[in-house]
């Protein structure tokens, strides 16, 4: 006997509910503690090399979880663990908070990394696929607040929450935010059966996938406390980044694969992903490296600099706008990589000098940047598979997109708070220069592609007739 549906389930409103309420705790804690690390440090008797490896640890299971649950939605009810997911992230969100040692906060972050990444496989694909063509614009606009909003304004939640147990309302907002999921979960989550219940546990992507998270995230982590050189660093970062080139070349031969790599493996997708990789990192690092310079070398208060930063909340707002007006039309892969420059642009504006009113500045234009490059990039993508495979391709996308975001940060750090004088100028330059190639190199994937501008069919996407744009194979126009 089937059981009834939810009271809201099948609402548009219900969906874009249950994707924001499920990817918004962890994204917000992803830039929240960049200023509130001395405070926590010093509540739990640790030092800033003790937080880097809890920060890589749950930035690590957030990564890993999304590949686990592009295999474990193929045998289990899509209800049953989104629900079980909001329970782990209130769960960890709420040991977080009550934390009294950095051991127990890392076993909380982790509880919640696990929990959010998997909502991005289970959690996106019906709120984007389910409501009719129309849609879905506002619905990209929307859900790009859950994949990058939250950690633009965790900023400037940092700064105002930088006071002795001020940052443990954070970690209890972001289990509230868990709870209120669960609610809306049993209310409004469609019943619903497993693709292939009786299909067997994938033996080797998932252990593969570990090794590509959980290593490199460590081995960055402990750059806080070591040279470059040294073996605790490059040892699990290289193993772990050859783990995670094996796990995509695995999934792109593989004939039924967990991740569709190889429906990714053509001009619009790699050039959306690469752009979502590159912007990212950029906006991670750019953010990082103006809160250093604002708090450590300028010496403002973790207040001032968080509501200076604010400014990355209105360019984000801006992106929405465009997103919603942009999407439906030919000019997705510009607004993509328009995105990708504007990032770079800040940096540039970094390079000019200190000062609260550069650094708002450039806070507007990394808002704006990532989100016009990040939510969108990893759409282009997603527009350029068939709609059943959405939940698959976002694992993909966005396991390259938390490696490339989540694994810079440690890196810039290390190398902004080195010795001699202009270390924070020059690694800014590095920057600028990283993301300023990364732009014209995905300009000239586009190009090669031989893609001209294309309108993307949005209802023969949600129909199912196929992809939403017709992606050229890459260099494209070198093969004619």
């Amino acid at each position: 006997m089937r059981l009834p549906s939810p009271r809201l389930a099948g609402r548009w409103s219900t969906g874009i509910a249950l994707a924001l309420l499920g990817l918004a705790p962890f994204v917000l804690l992803s830039t929240a503690p960049f200023l509130f690390t001395a405070v926590q440090a010093h509540e739990l008797g640790t030092d800033r090399a003790g937080l880097q490896l809890g920060q890589g640890l749950a930035n690590a299971s957030y990564a890993f979880s999304v590949v686990v649950a592009a295999d474990l939605v193929r045998r289990v009810d899509p209800r049953r663990i989104y629900l079980c997911c909001t329970l782990l992230i209130a769960a960890g969100a709420g040991v977080a908070a009550a934390a009294g040692s950095n051991g127990v906060l890392i076993a909380g972050r982790v509880l919640l990394g696990l929990g959010s990444g998997m909502l991005l496989v289970v959690a996106l694909p019906p709120a984007v696929t389910g409501h009719g063509p129309r849609r879905i614009p506002v619905t990209v606009a929307l859900i790009n607040l859950g994949l990058f909003g939250g950690s633009v304004l965790g900023t400037s939640i940092g700064g105002f929450a930088a006071t002795p147990g001020a940052w443990r309302w954070v970690h209890a907002g972001a289990a509230a935010i868990g709870l209120a999921g669960f609610v809306v979960g049993l209310l409004g989550f469609e019943r619903g059966e497993a693709e292939a219940p009786r299909m067997g546990f994938d033996p080797s992507g998932i252990p593969l996938a570990a090794a590509a998270t959980f290593l490199p995230f460590v081995g960055v982590s402990v750059l806080v406390g070591q040279p470059p050189t040294s073996l605790g660093f490059l040892v699990p970062t290289v193993v772990g980044l050859a783990a995670l080139l094996l796990l995509v070349v695995r999934e792109y031969r593989k004939e039924h694969p967990l991740m569709p790599a190889r429906l990714l493996a053509h001009t619009l997708p790699i050039t959306g992903v690469g752009a979502a990789m590159v912007t990212g990192a950029g906006f991670t690092a750019f953010t990082e490296l103006a809160v250093l310079r604002l708090q450590q070398v300028e010496g403002h208060p973790p207040v001032v600099v968080g509501a200076t930063m604010a400014t990355e909340v209105a360019g984000m707002i801006v992106a929405i706008l465009l997103i919603v007006r942009v999407l439906p039309t030919r000019w997705l892969p510009v607004l993509v990589l328009g995105g990708l420059v504007t990032v770079c642009a800040a940096g540039g504006v970094l390079l000019t000098g200190g000062g609260l009113a550069r650094a708002a500045v450039a806070g507007f234009l990394l808002g704006l940047g990532a989100g016009t490059g990040v939510g969108p990039g990893l759409f282009l993508g997603a527009l350029s598979v068939p709609a059943p495979r959405l939940g698959p391709a976002f694992a993909l996308v966005q396991l390259l997109r938390s490696e490339a975001a989540f694994l810079a940060a440690p890196v810039v750090m290390k190398l902004a708070m080195s010795e001699g004088p202009g270390a924070i100028e020059r690694t800014i330059l590095l920057g600028v220069v990283v993301t300023g190639v990364g732009a014209v190199v995905l300009t000239g994937v586009l190009l090669l592609g031989g893609s001209g501008p294309q309108k993307p069919d949005l209802r023969r996407w949600t129909e199912g007739e196929g992809t939403a744009f017709r992606s050229p194979p890459v260099a494209a126009v070198l093969r004619e």
